[in-house]
């Protein structure tokens, strides 16, 4: 049987590539205003923007340095050099001291903007981890409970955000309205979230929030989130509204998207299609239970092999786990057991599920697997192991699994984050 893998690992990094902003960010950049350049940063991609910004202000337009200032927020581990952008490495998916400090360090220096300054602000996924500022009344202690039983909860990203945002001094257009003196704000963001929404990406810190108190608590109720009674009272506080449309902060600022999941899957369709296979897209905005996609995944993988079809089945989007054991894992490390499950007896099926990010789930370390790989040589050490994947699903311990068998996908930091690419080849 032909290795797969490396073929696997090619269709993810295509994906990674078509949005990595070293390469992808500099034709957005607007021109020196009269004074300042001011960029504020958040997200896994931050440190790579910020230091891509650099390039285009300092090395391209030549500005003065003292003109380019500025703070971006990452994850830990994903800081890059930079030359006058100052990187804070913080925590994600759990906010940590270091995000709370840059997130009160980035709103202080929203706030200095002036009428000749160009408030740049730069965002990828993870942002709304990065930045973390409690609204008055809640401790970060209690914010990071919020957190974490919203990550335990099973809830998409998008309602997550919703709660994030209001109890957030940043989120949901607050950012903006720090720096509303600036005489520009420009967003360019990277987006990581189905549908592109830009109020969900990093909690939409400069946009208008289309979403209420109302609905944060509607979503604290339907994942039946045990939550303290201080934060009960933020949700009922008329003060933590988010900002709305026509609010006077958005009066000078722009948004705009300069990559998207959709594009990434394209490059990764359009290898495949290269490779010699016929594609099915399923598309960039998949949500839902993990297992429950694998599983409807693998029905089509054995069609395809029972009609001797030679296909490629790819997938974007962001799927969701409802932690109900004790394990190690993420999304995509469950699709991929659930996959293995179902296929292991099945020869000539290979799959891939990472994070564009390049960390999936896990304890917040640059060392964190981004998902998995299988293939018959997976079948092969399970059954020589005695490896049953429906016990390691029941514990939510993909990644105990598959560092069994030696499948977990490493590429460390990528600098990037457009959602996950899922790859299933049938040959």
């Amino acid at each position: 049987m032909t290795d797969r893998r490396p073929l696997l690992r090619a269709l993810y990094d295509a994906a990674v590539a078509a949005a990595h902003p070293s390469t992808i960010l500099a034709p957005h950049l607007r021109p020196a205003p009269k004074g300042r350049v001011i960029c504020l940063a958040a997200g896994k991609g931050a440190g790579a923007m910020a230091a891509a910004a650099e390039r285009h202000y300092l090395d391209t337009l030549k500005l003065a340095p003292e003109r380019l200032l500025g703070i971006a927020t990452t994850r830990h581990g994903y800081g890059v050099p930079t030359r006058r952008i100052r990187v804070v490495e913080a925590g994600h998916p759990m906010p940590d001291e270091a995000g709370l400090k840059g997130a009160a360090d980035t709103l202080a220096l929203a706030a200095e903007a002036g009428s000749d300054d160009l408030l740049l602000v730069l965002l990828t996924g993870g942002g709304s981890a990065n930045w973390i500022a409690p609204v008055d009344g809640i401790s970060f202690a209690q914010k990071q409970a919020v957190n974490k039983a919203l990550l335990r909860s099973g809830a998409p990203i998008g309602e997550m955000n919703v709660v994030r945002k209001h109890l957030s001094r940043i989120k949901g257009g607050r950012l903006a309205r720090a720096g509303r003196n600036a005489a520009e704000i420009v967003t360019l963001a990277i987006s990581d979230v189905p549908h592109d929404d830009p109020s969900a990406i990093a909690s939409g810190p400069t946009v208008p929030d289309p979403t209420t108190l109302a609905d944060a608590r509607a979503i604290v109720a339907k994942y039946k989130l045990a939550i303290d009674d201080a934060v009960r009272r933020a949700l009922d506080d008329p003060a933590n509204e988010s900002a709305k449309p026509g609010d006077a902060a958005f009066a000078r600022a722009s948004f705009e998207l300069i990559a998207r999941p959709k594009q990434s899957l394209d490059a990764a369709v359009k290898l495949a299609h290269e490779a010699g296979y016929e594609t099915i897209d399923l598309g960039a905005d998949l949500e839902g239970e993990a297992r429950e996609v694998a599983a409807a995944h693998a029905r089509l993988a054995l069609d395809a092999r029972a009609q001797g079809k030679r296909l490629a089945i790819l997938s974007g989007g962001e799927l969701t786990v409802t932690v109900r054991g004790h394990g190690r894992g993420g999304p995509n490390q469950e699709y991929a057991l659930a996959l293995a499950a179902l296929l292991k007896d099945t020869p000539n099926i290979s799959a891939l599920a990472g994070d564009t990010d390049g960390a999936d789930g896990g304890a917040g370390h640059p060392t964190d697997p981004a998902g998995a790989l299988i293939d018959a040589a997976t079948f092969t050490k399970m059954k020589a192991q005695g490896l049953q994947p429906q016990a390691y699903l029941d514990n939510n311990d993909a990644t105990s699994f598959f560092e069994a068998t030696g499948d977990l996908l490493m590429p460390g930091p990528t600098l990037t984050n457009v959602n996950d690419i899922r790859v299933i080849l049938v040959d």
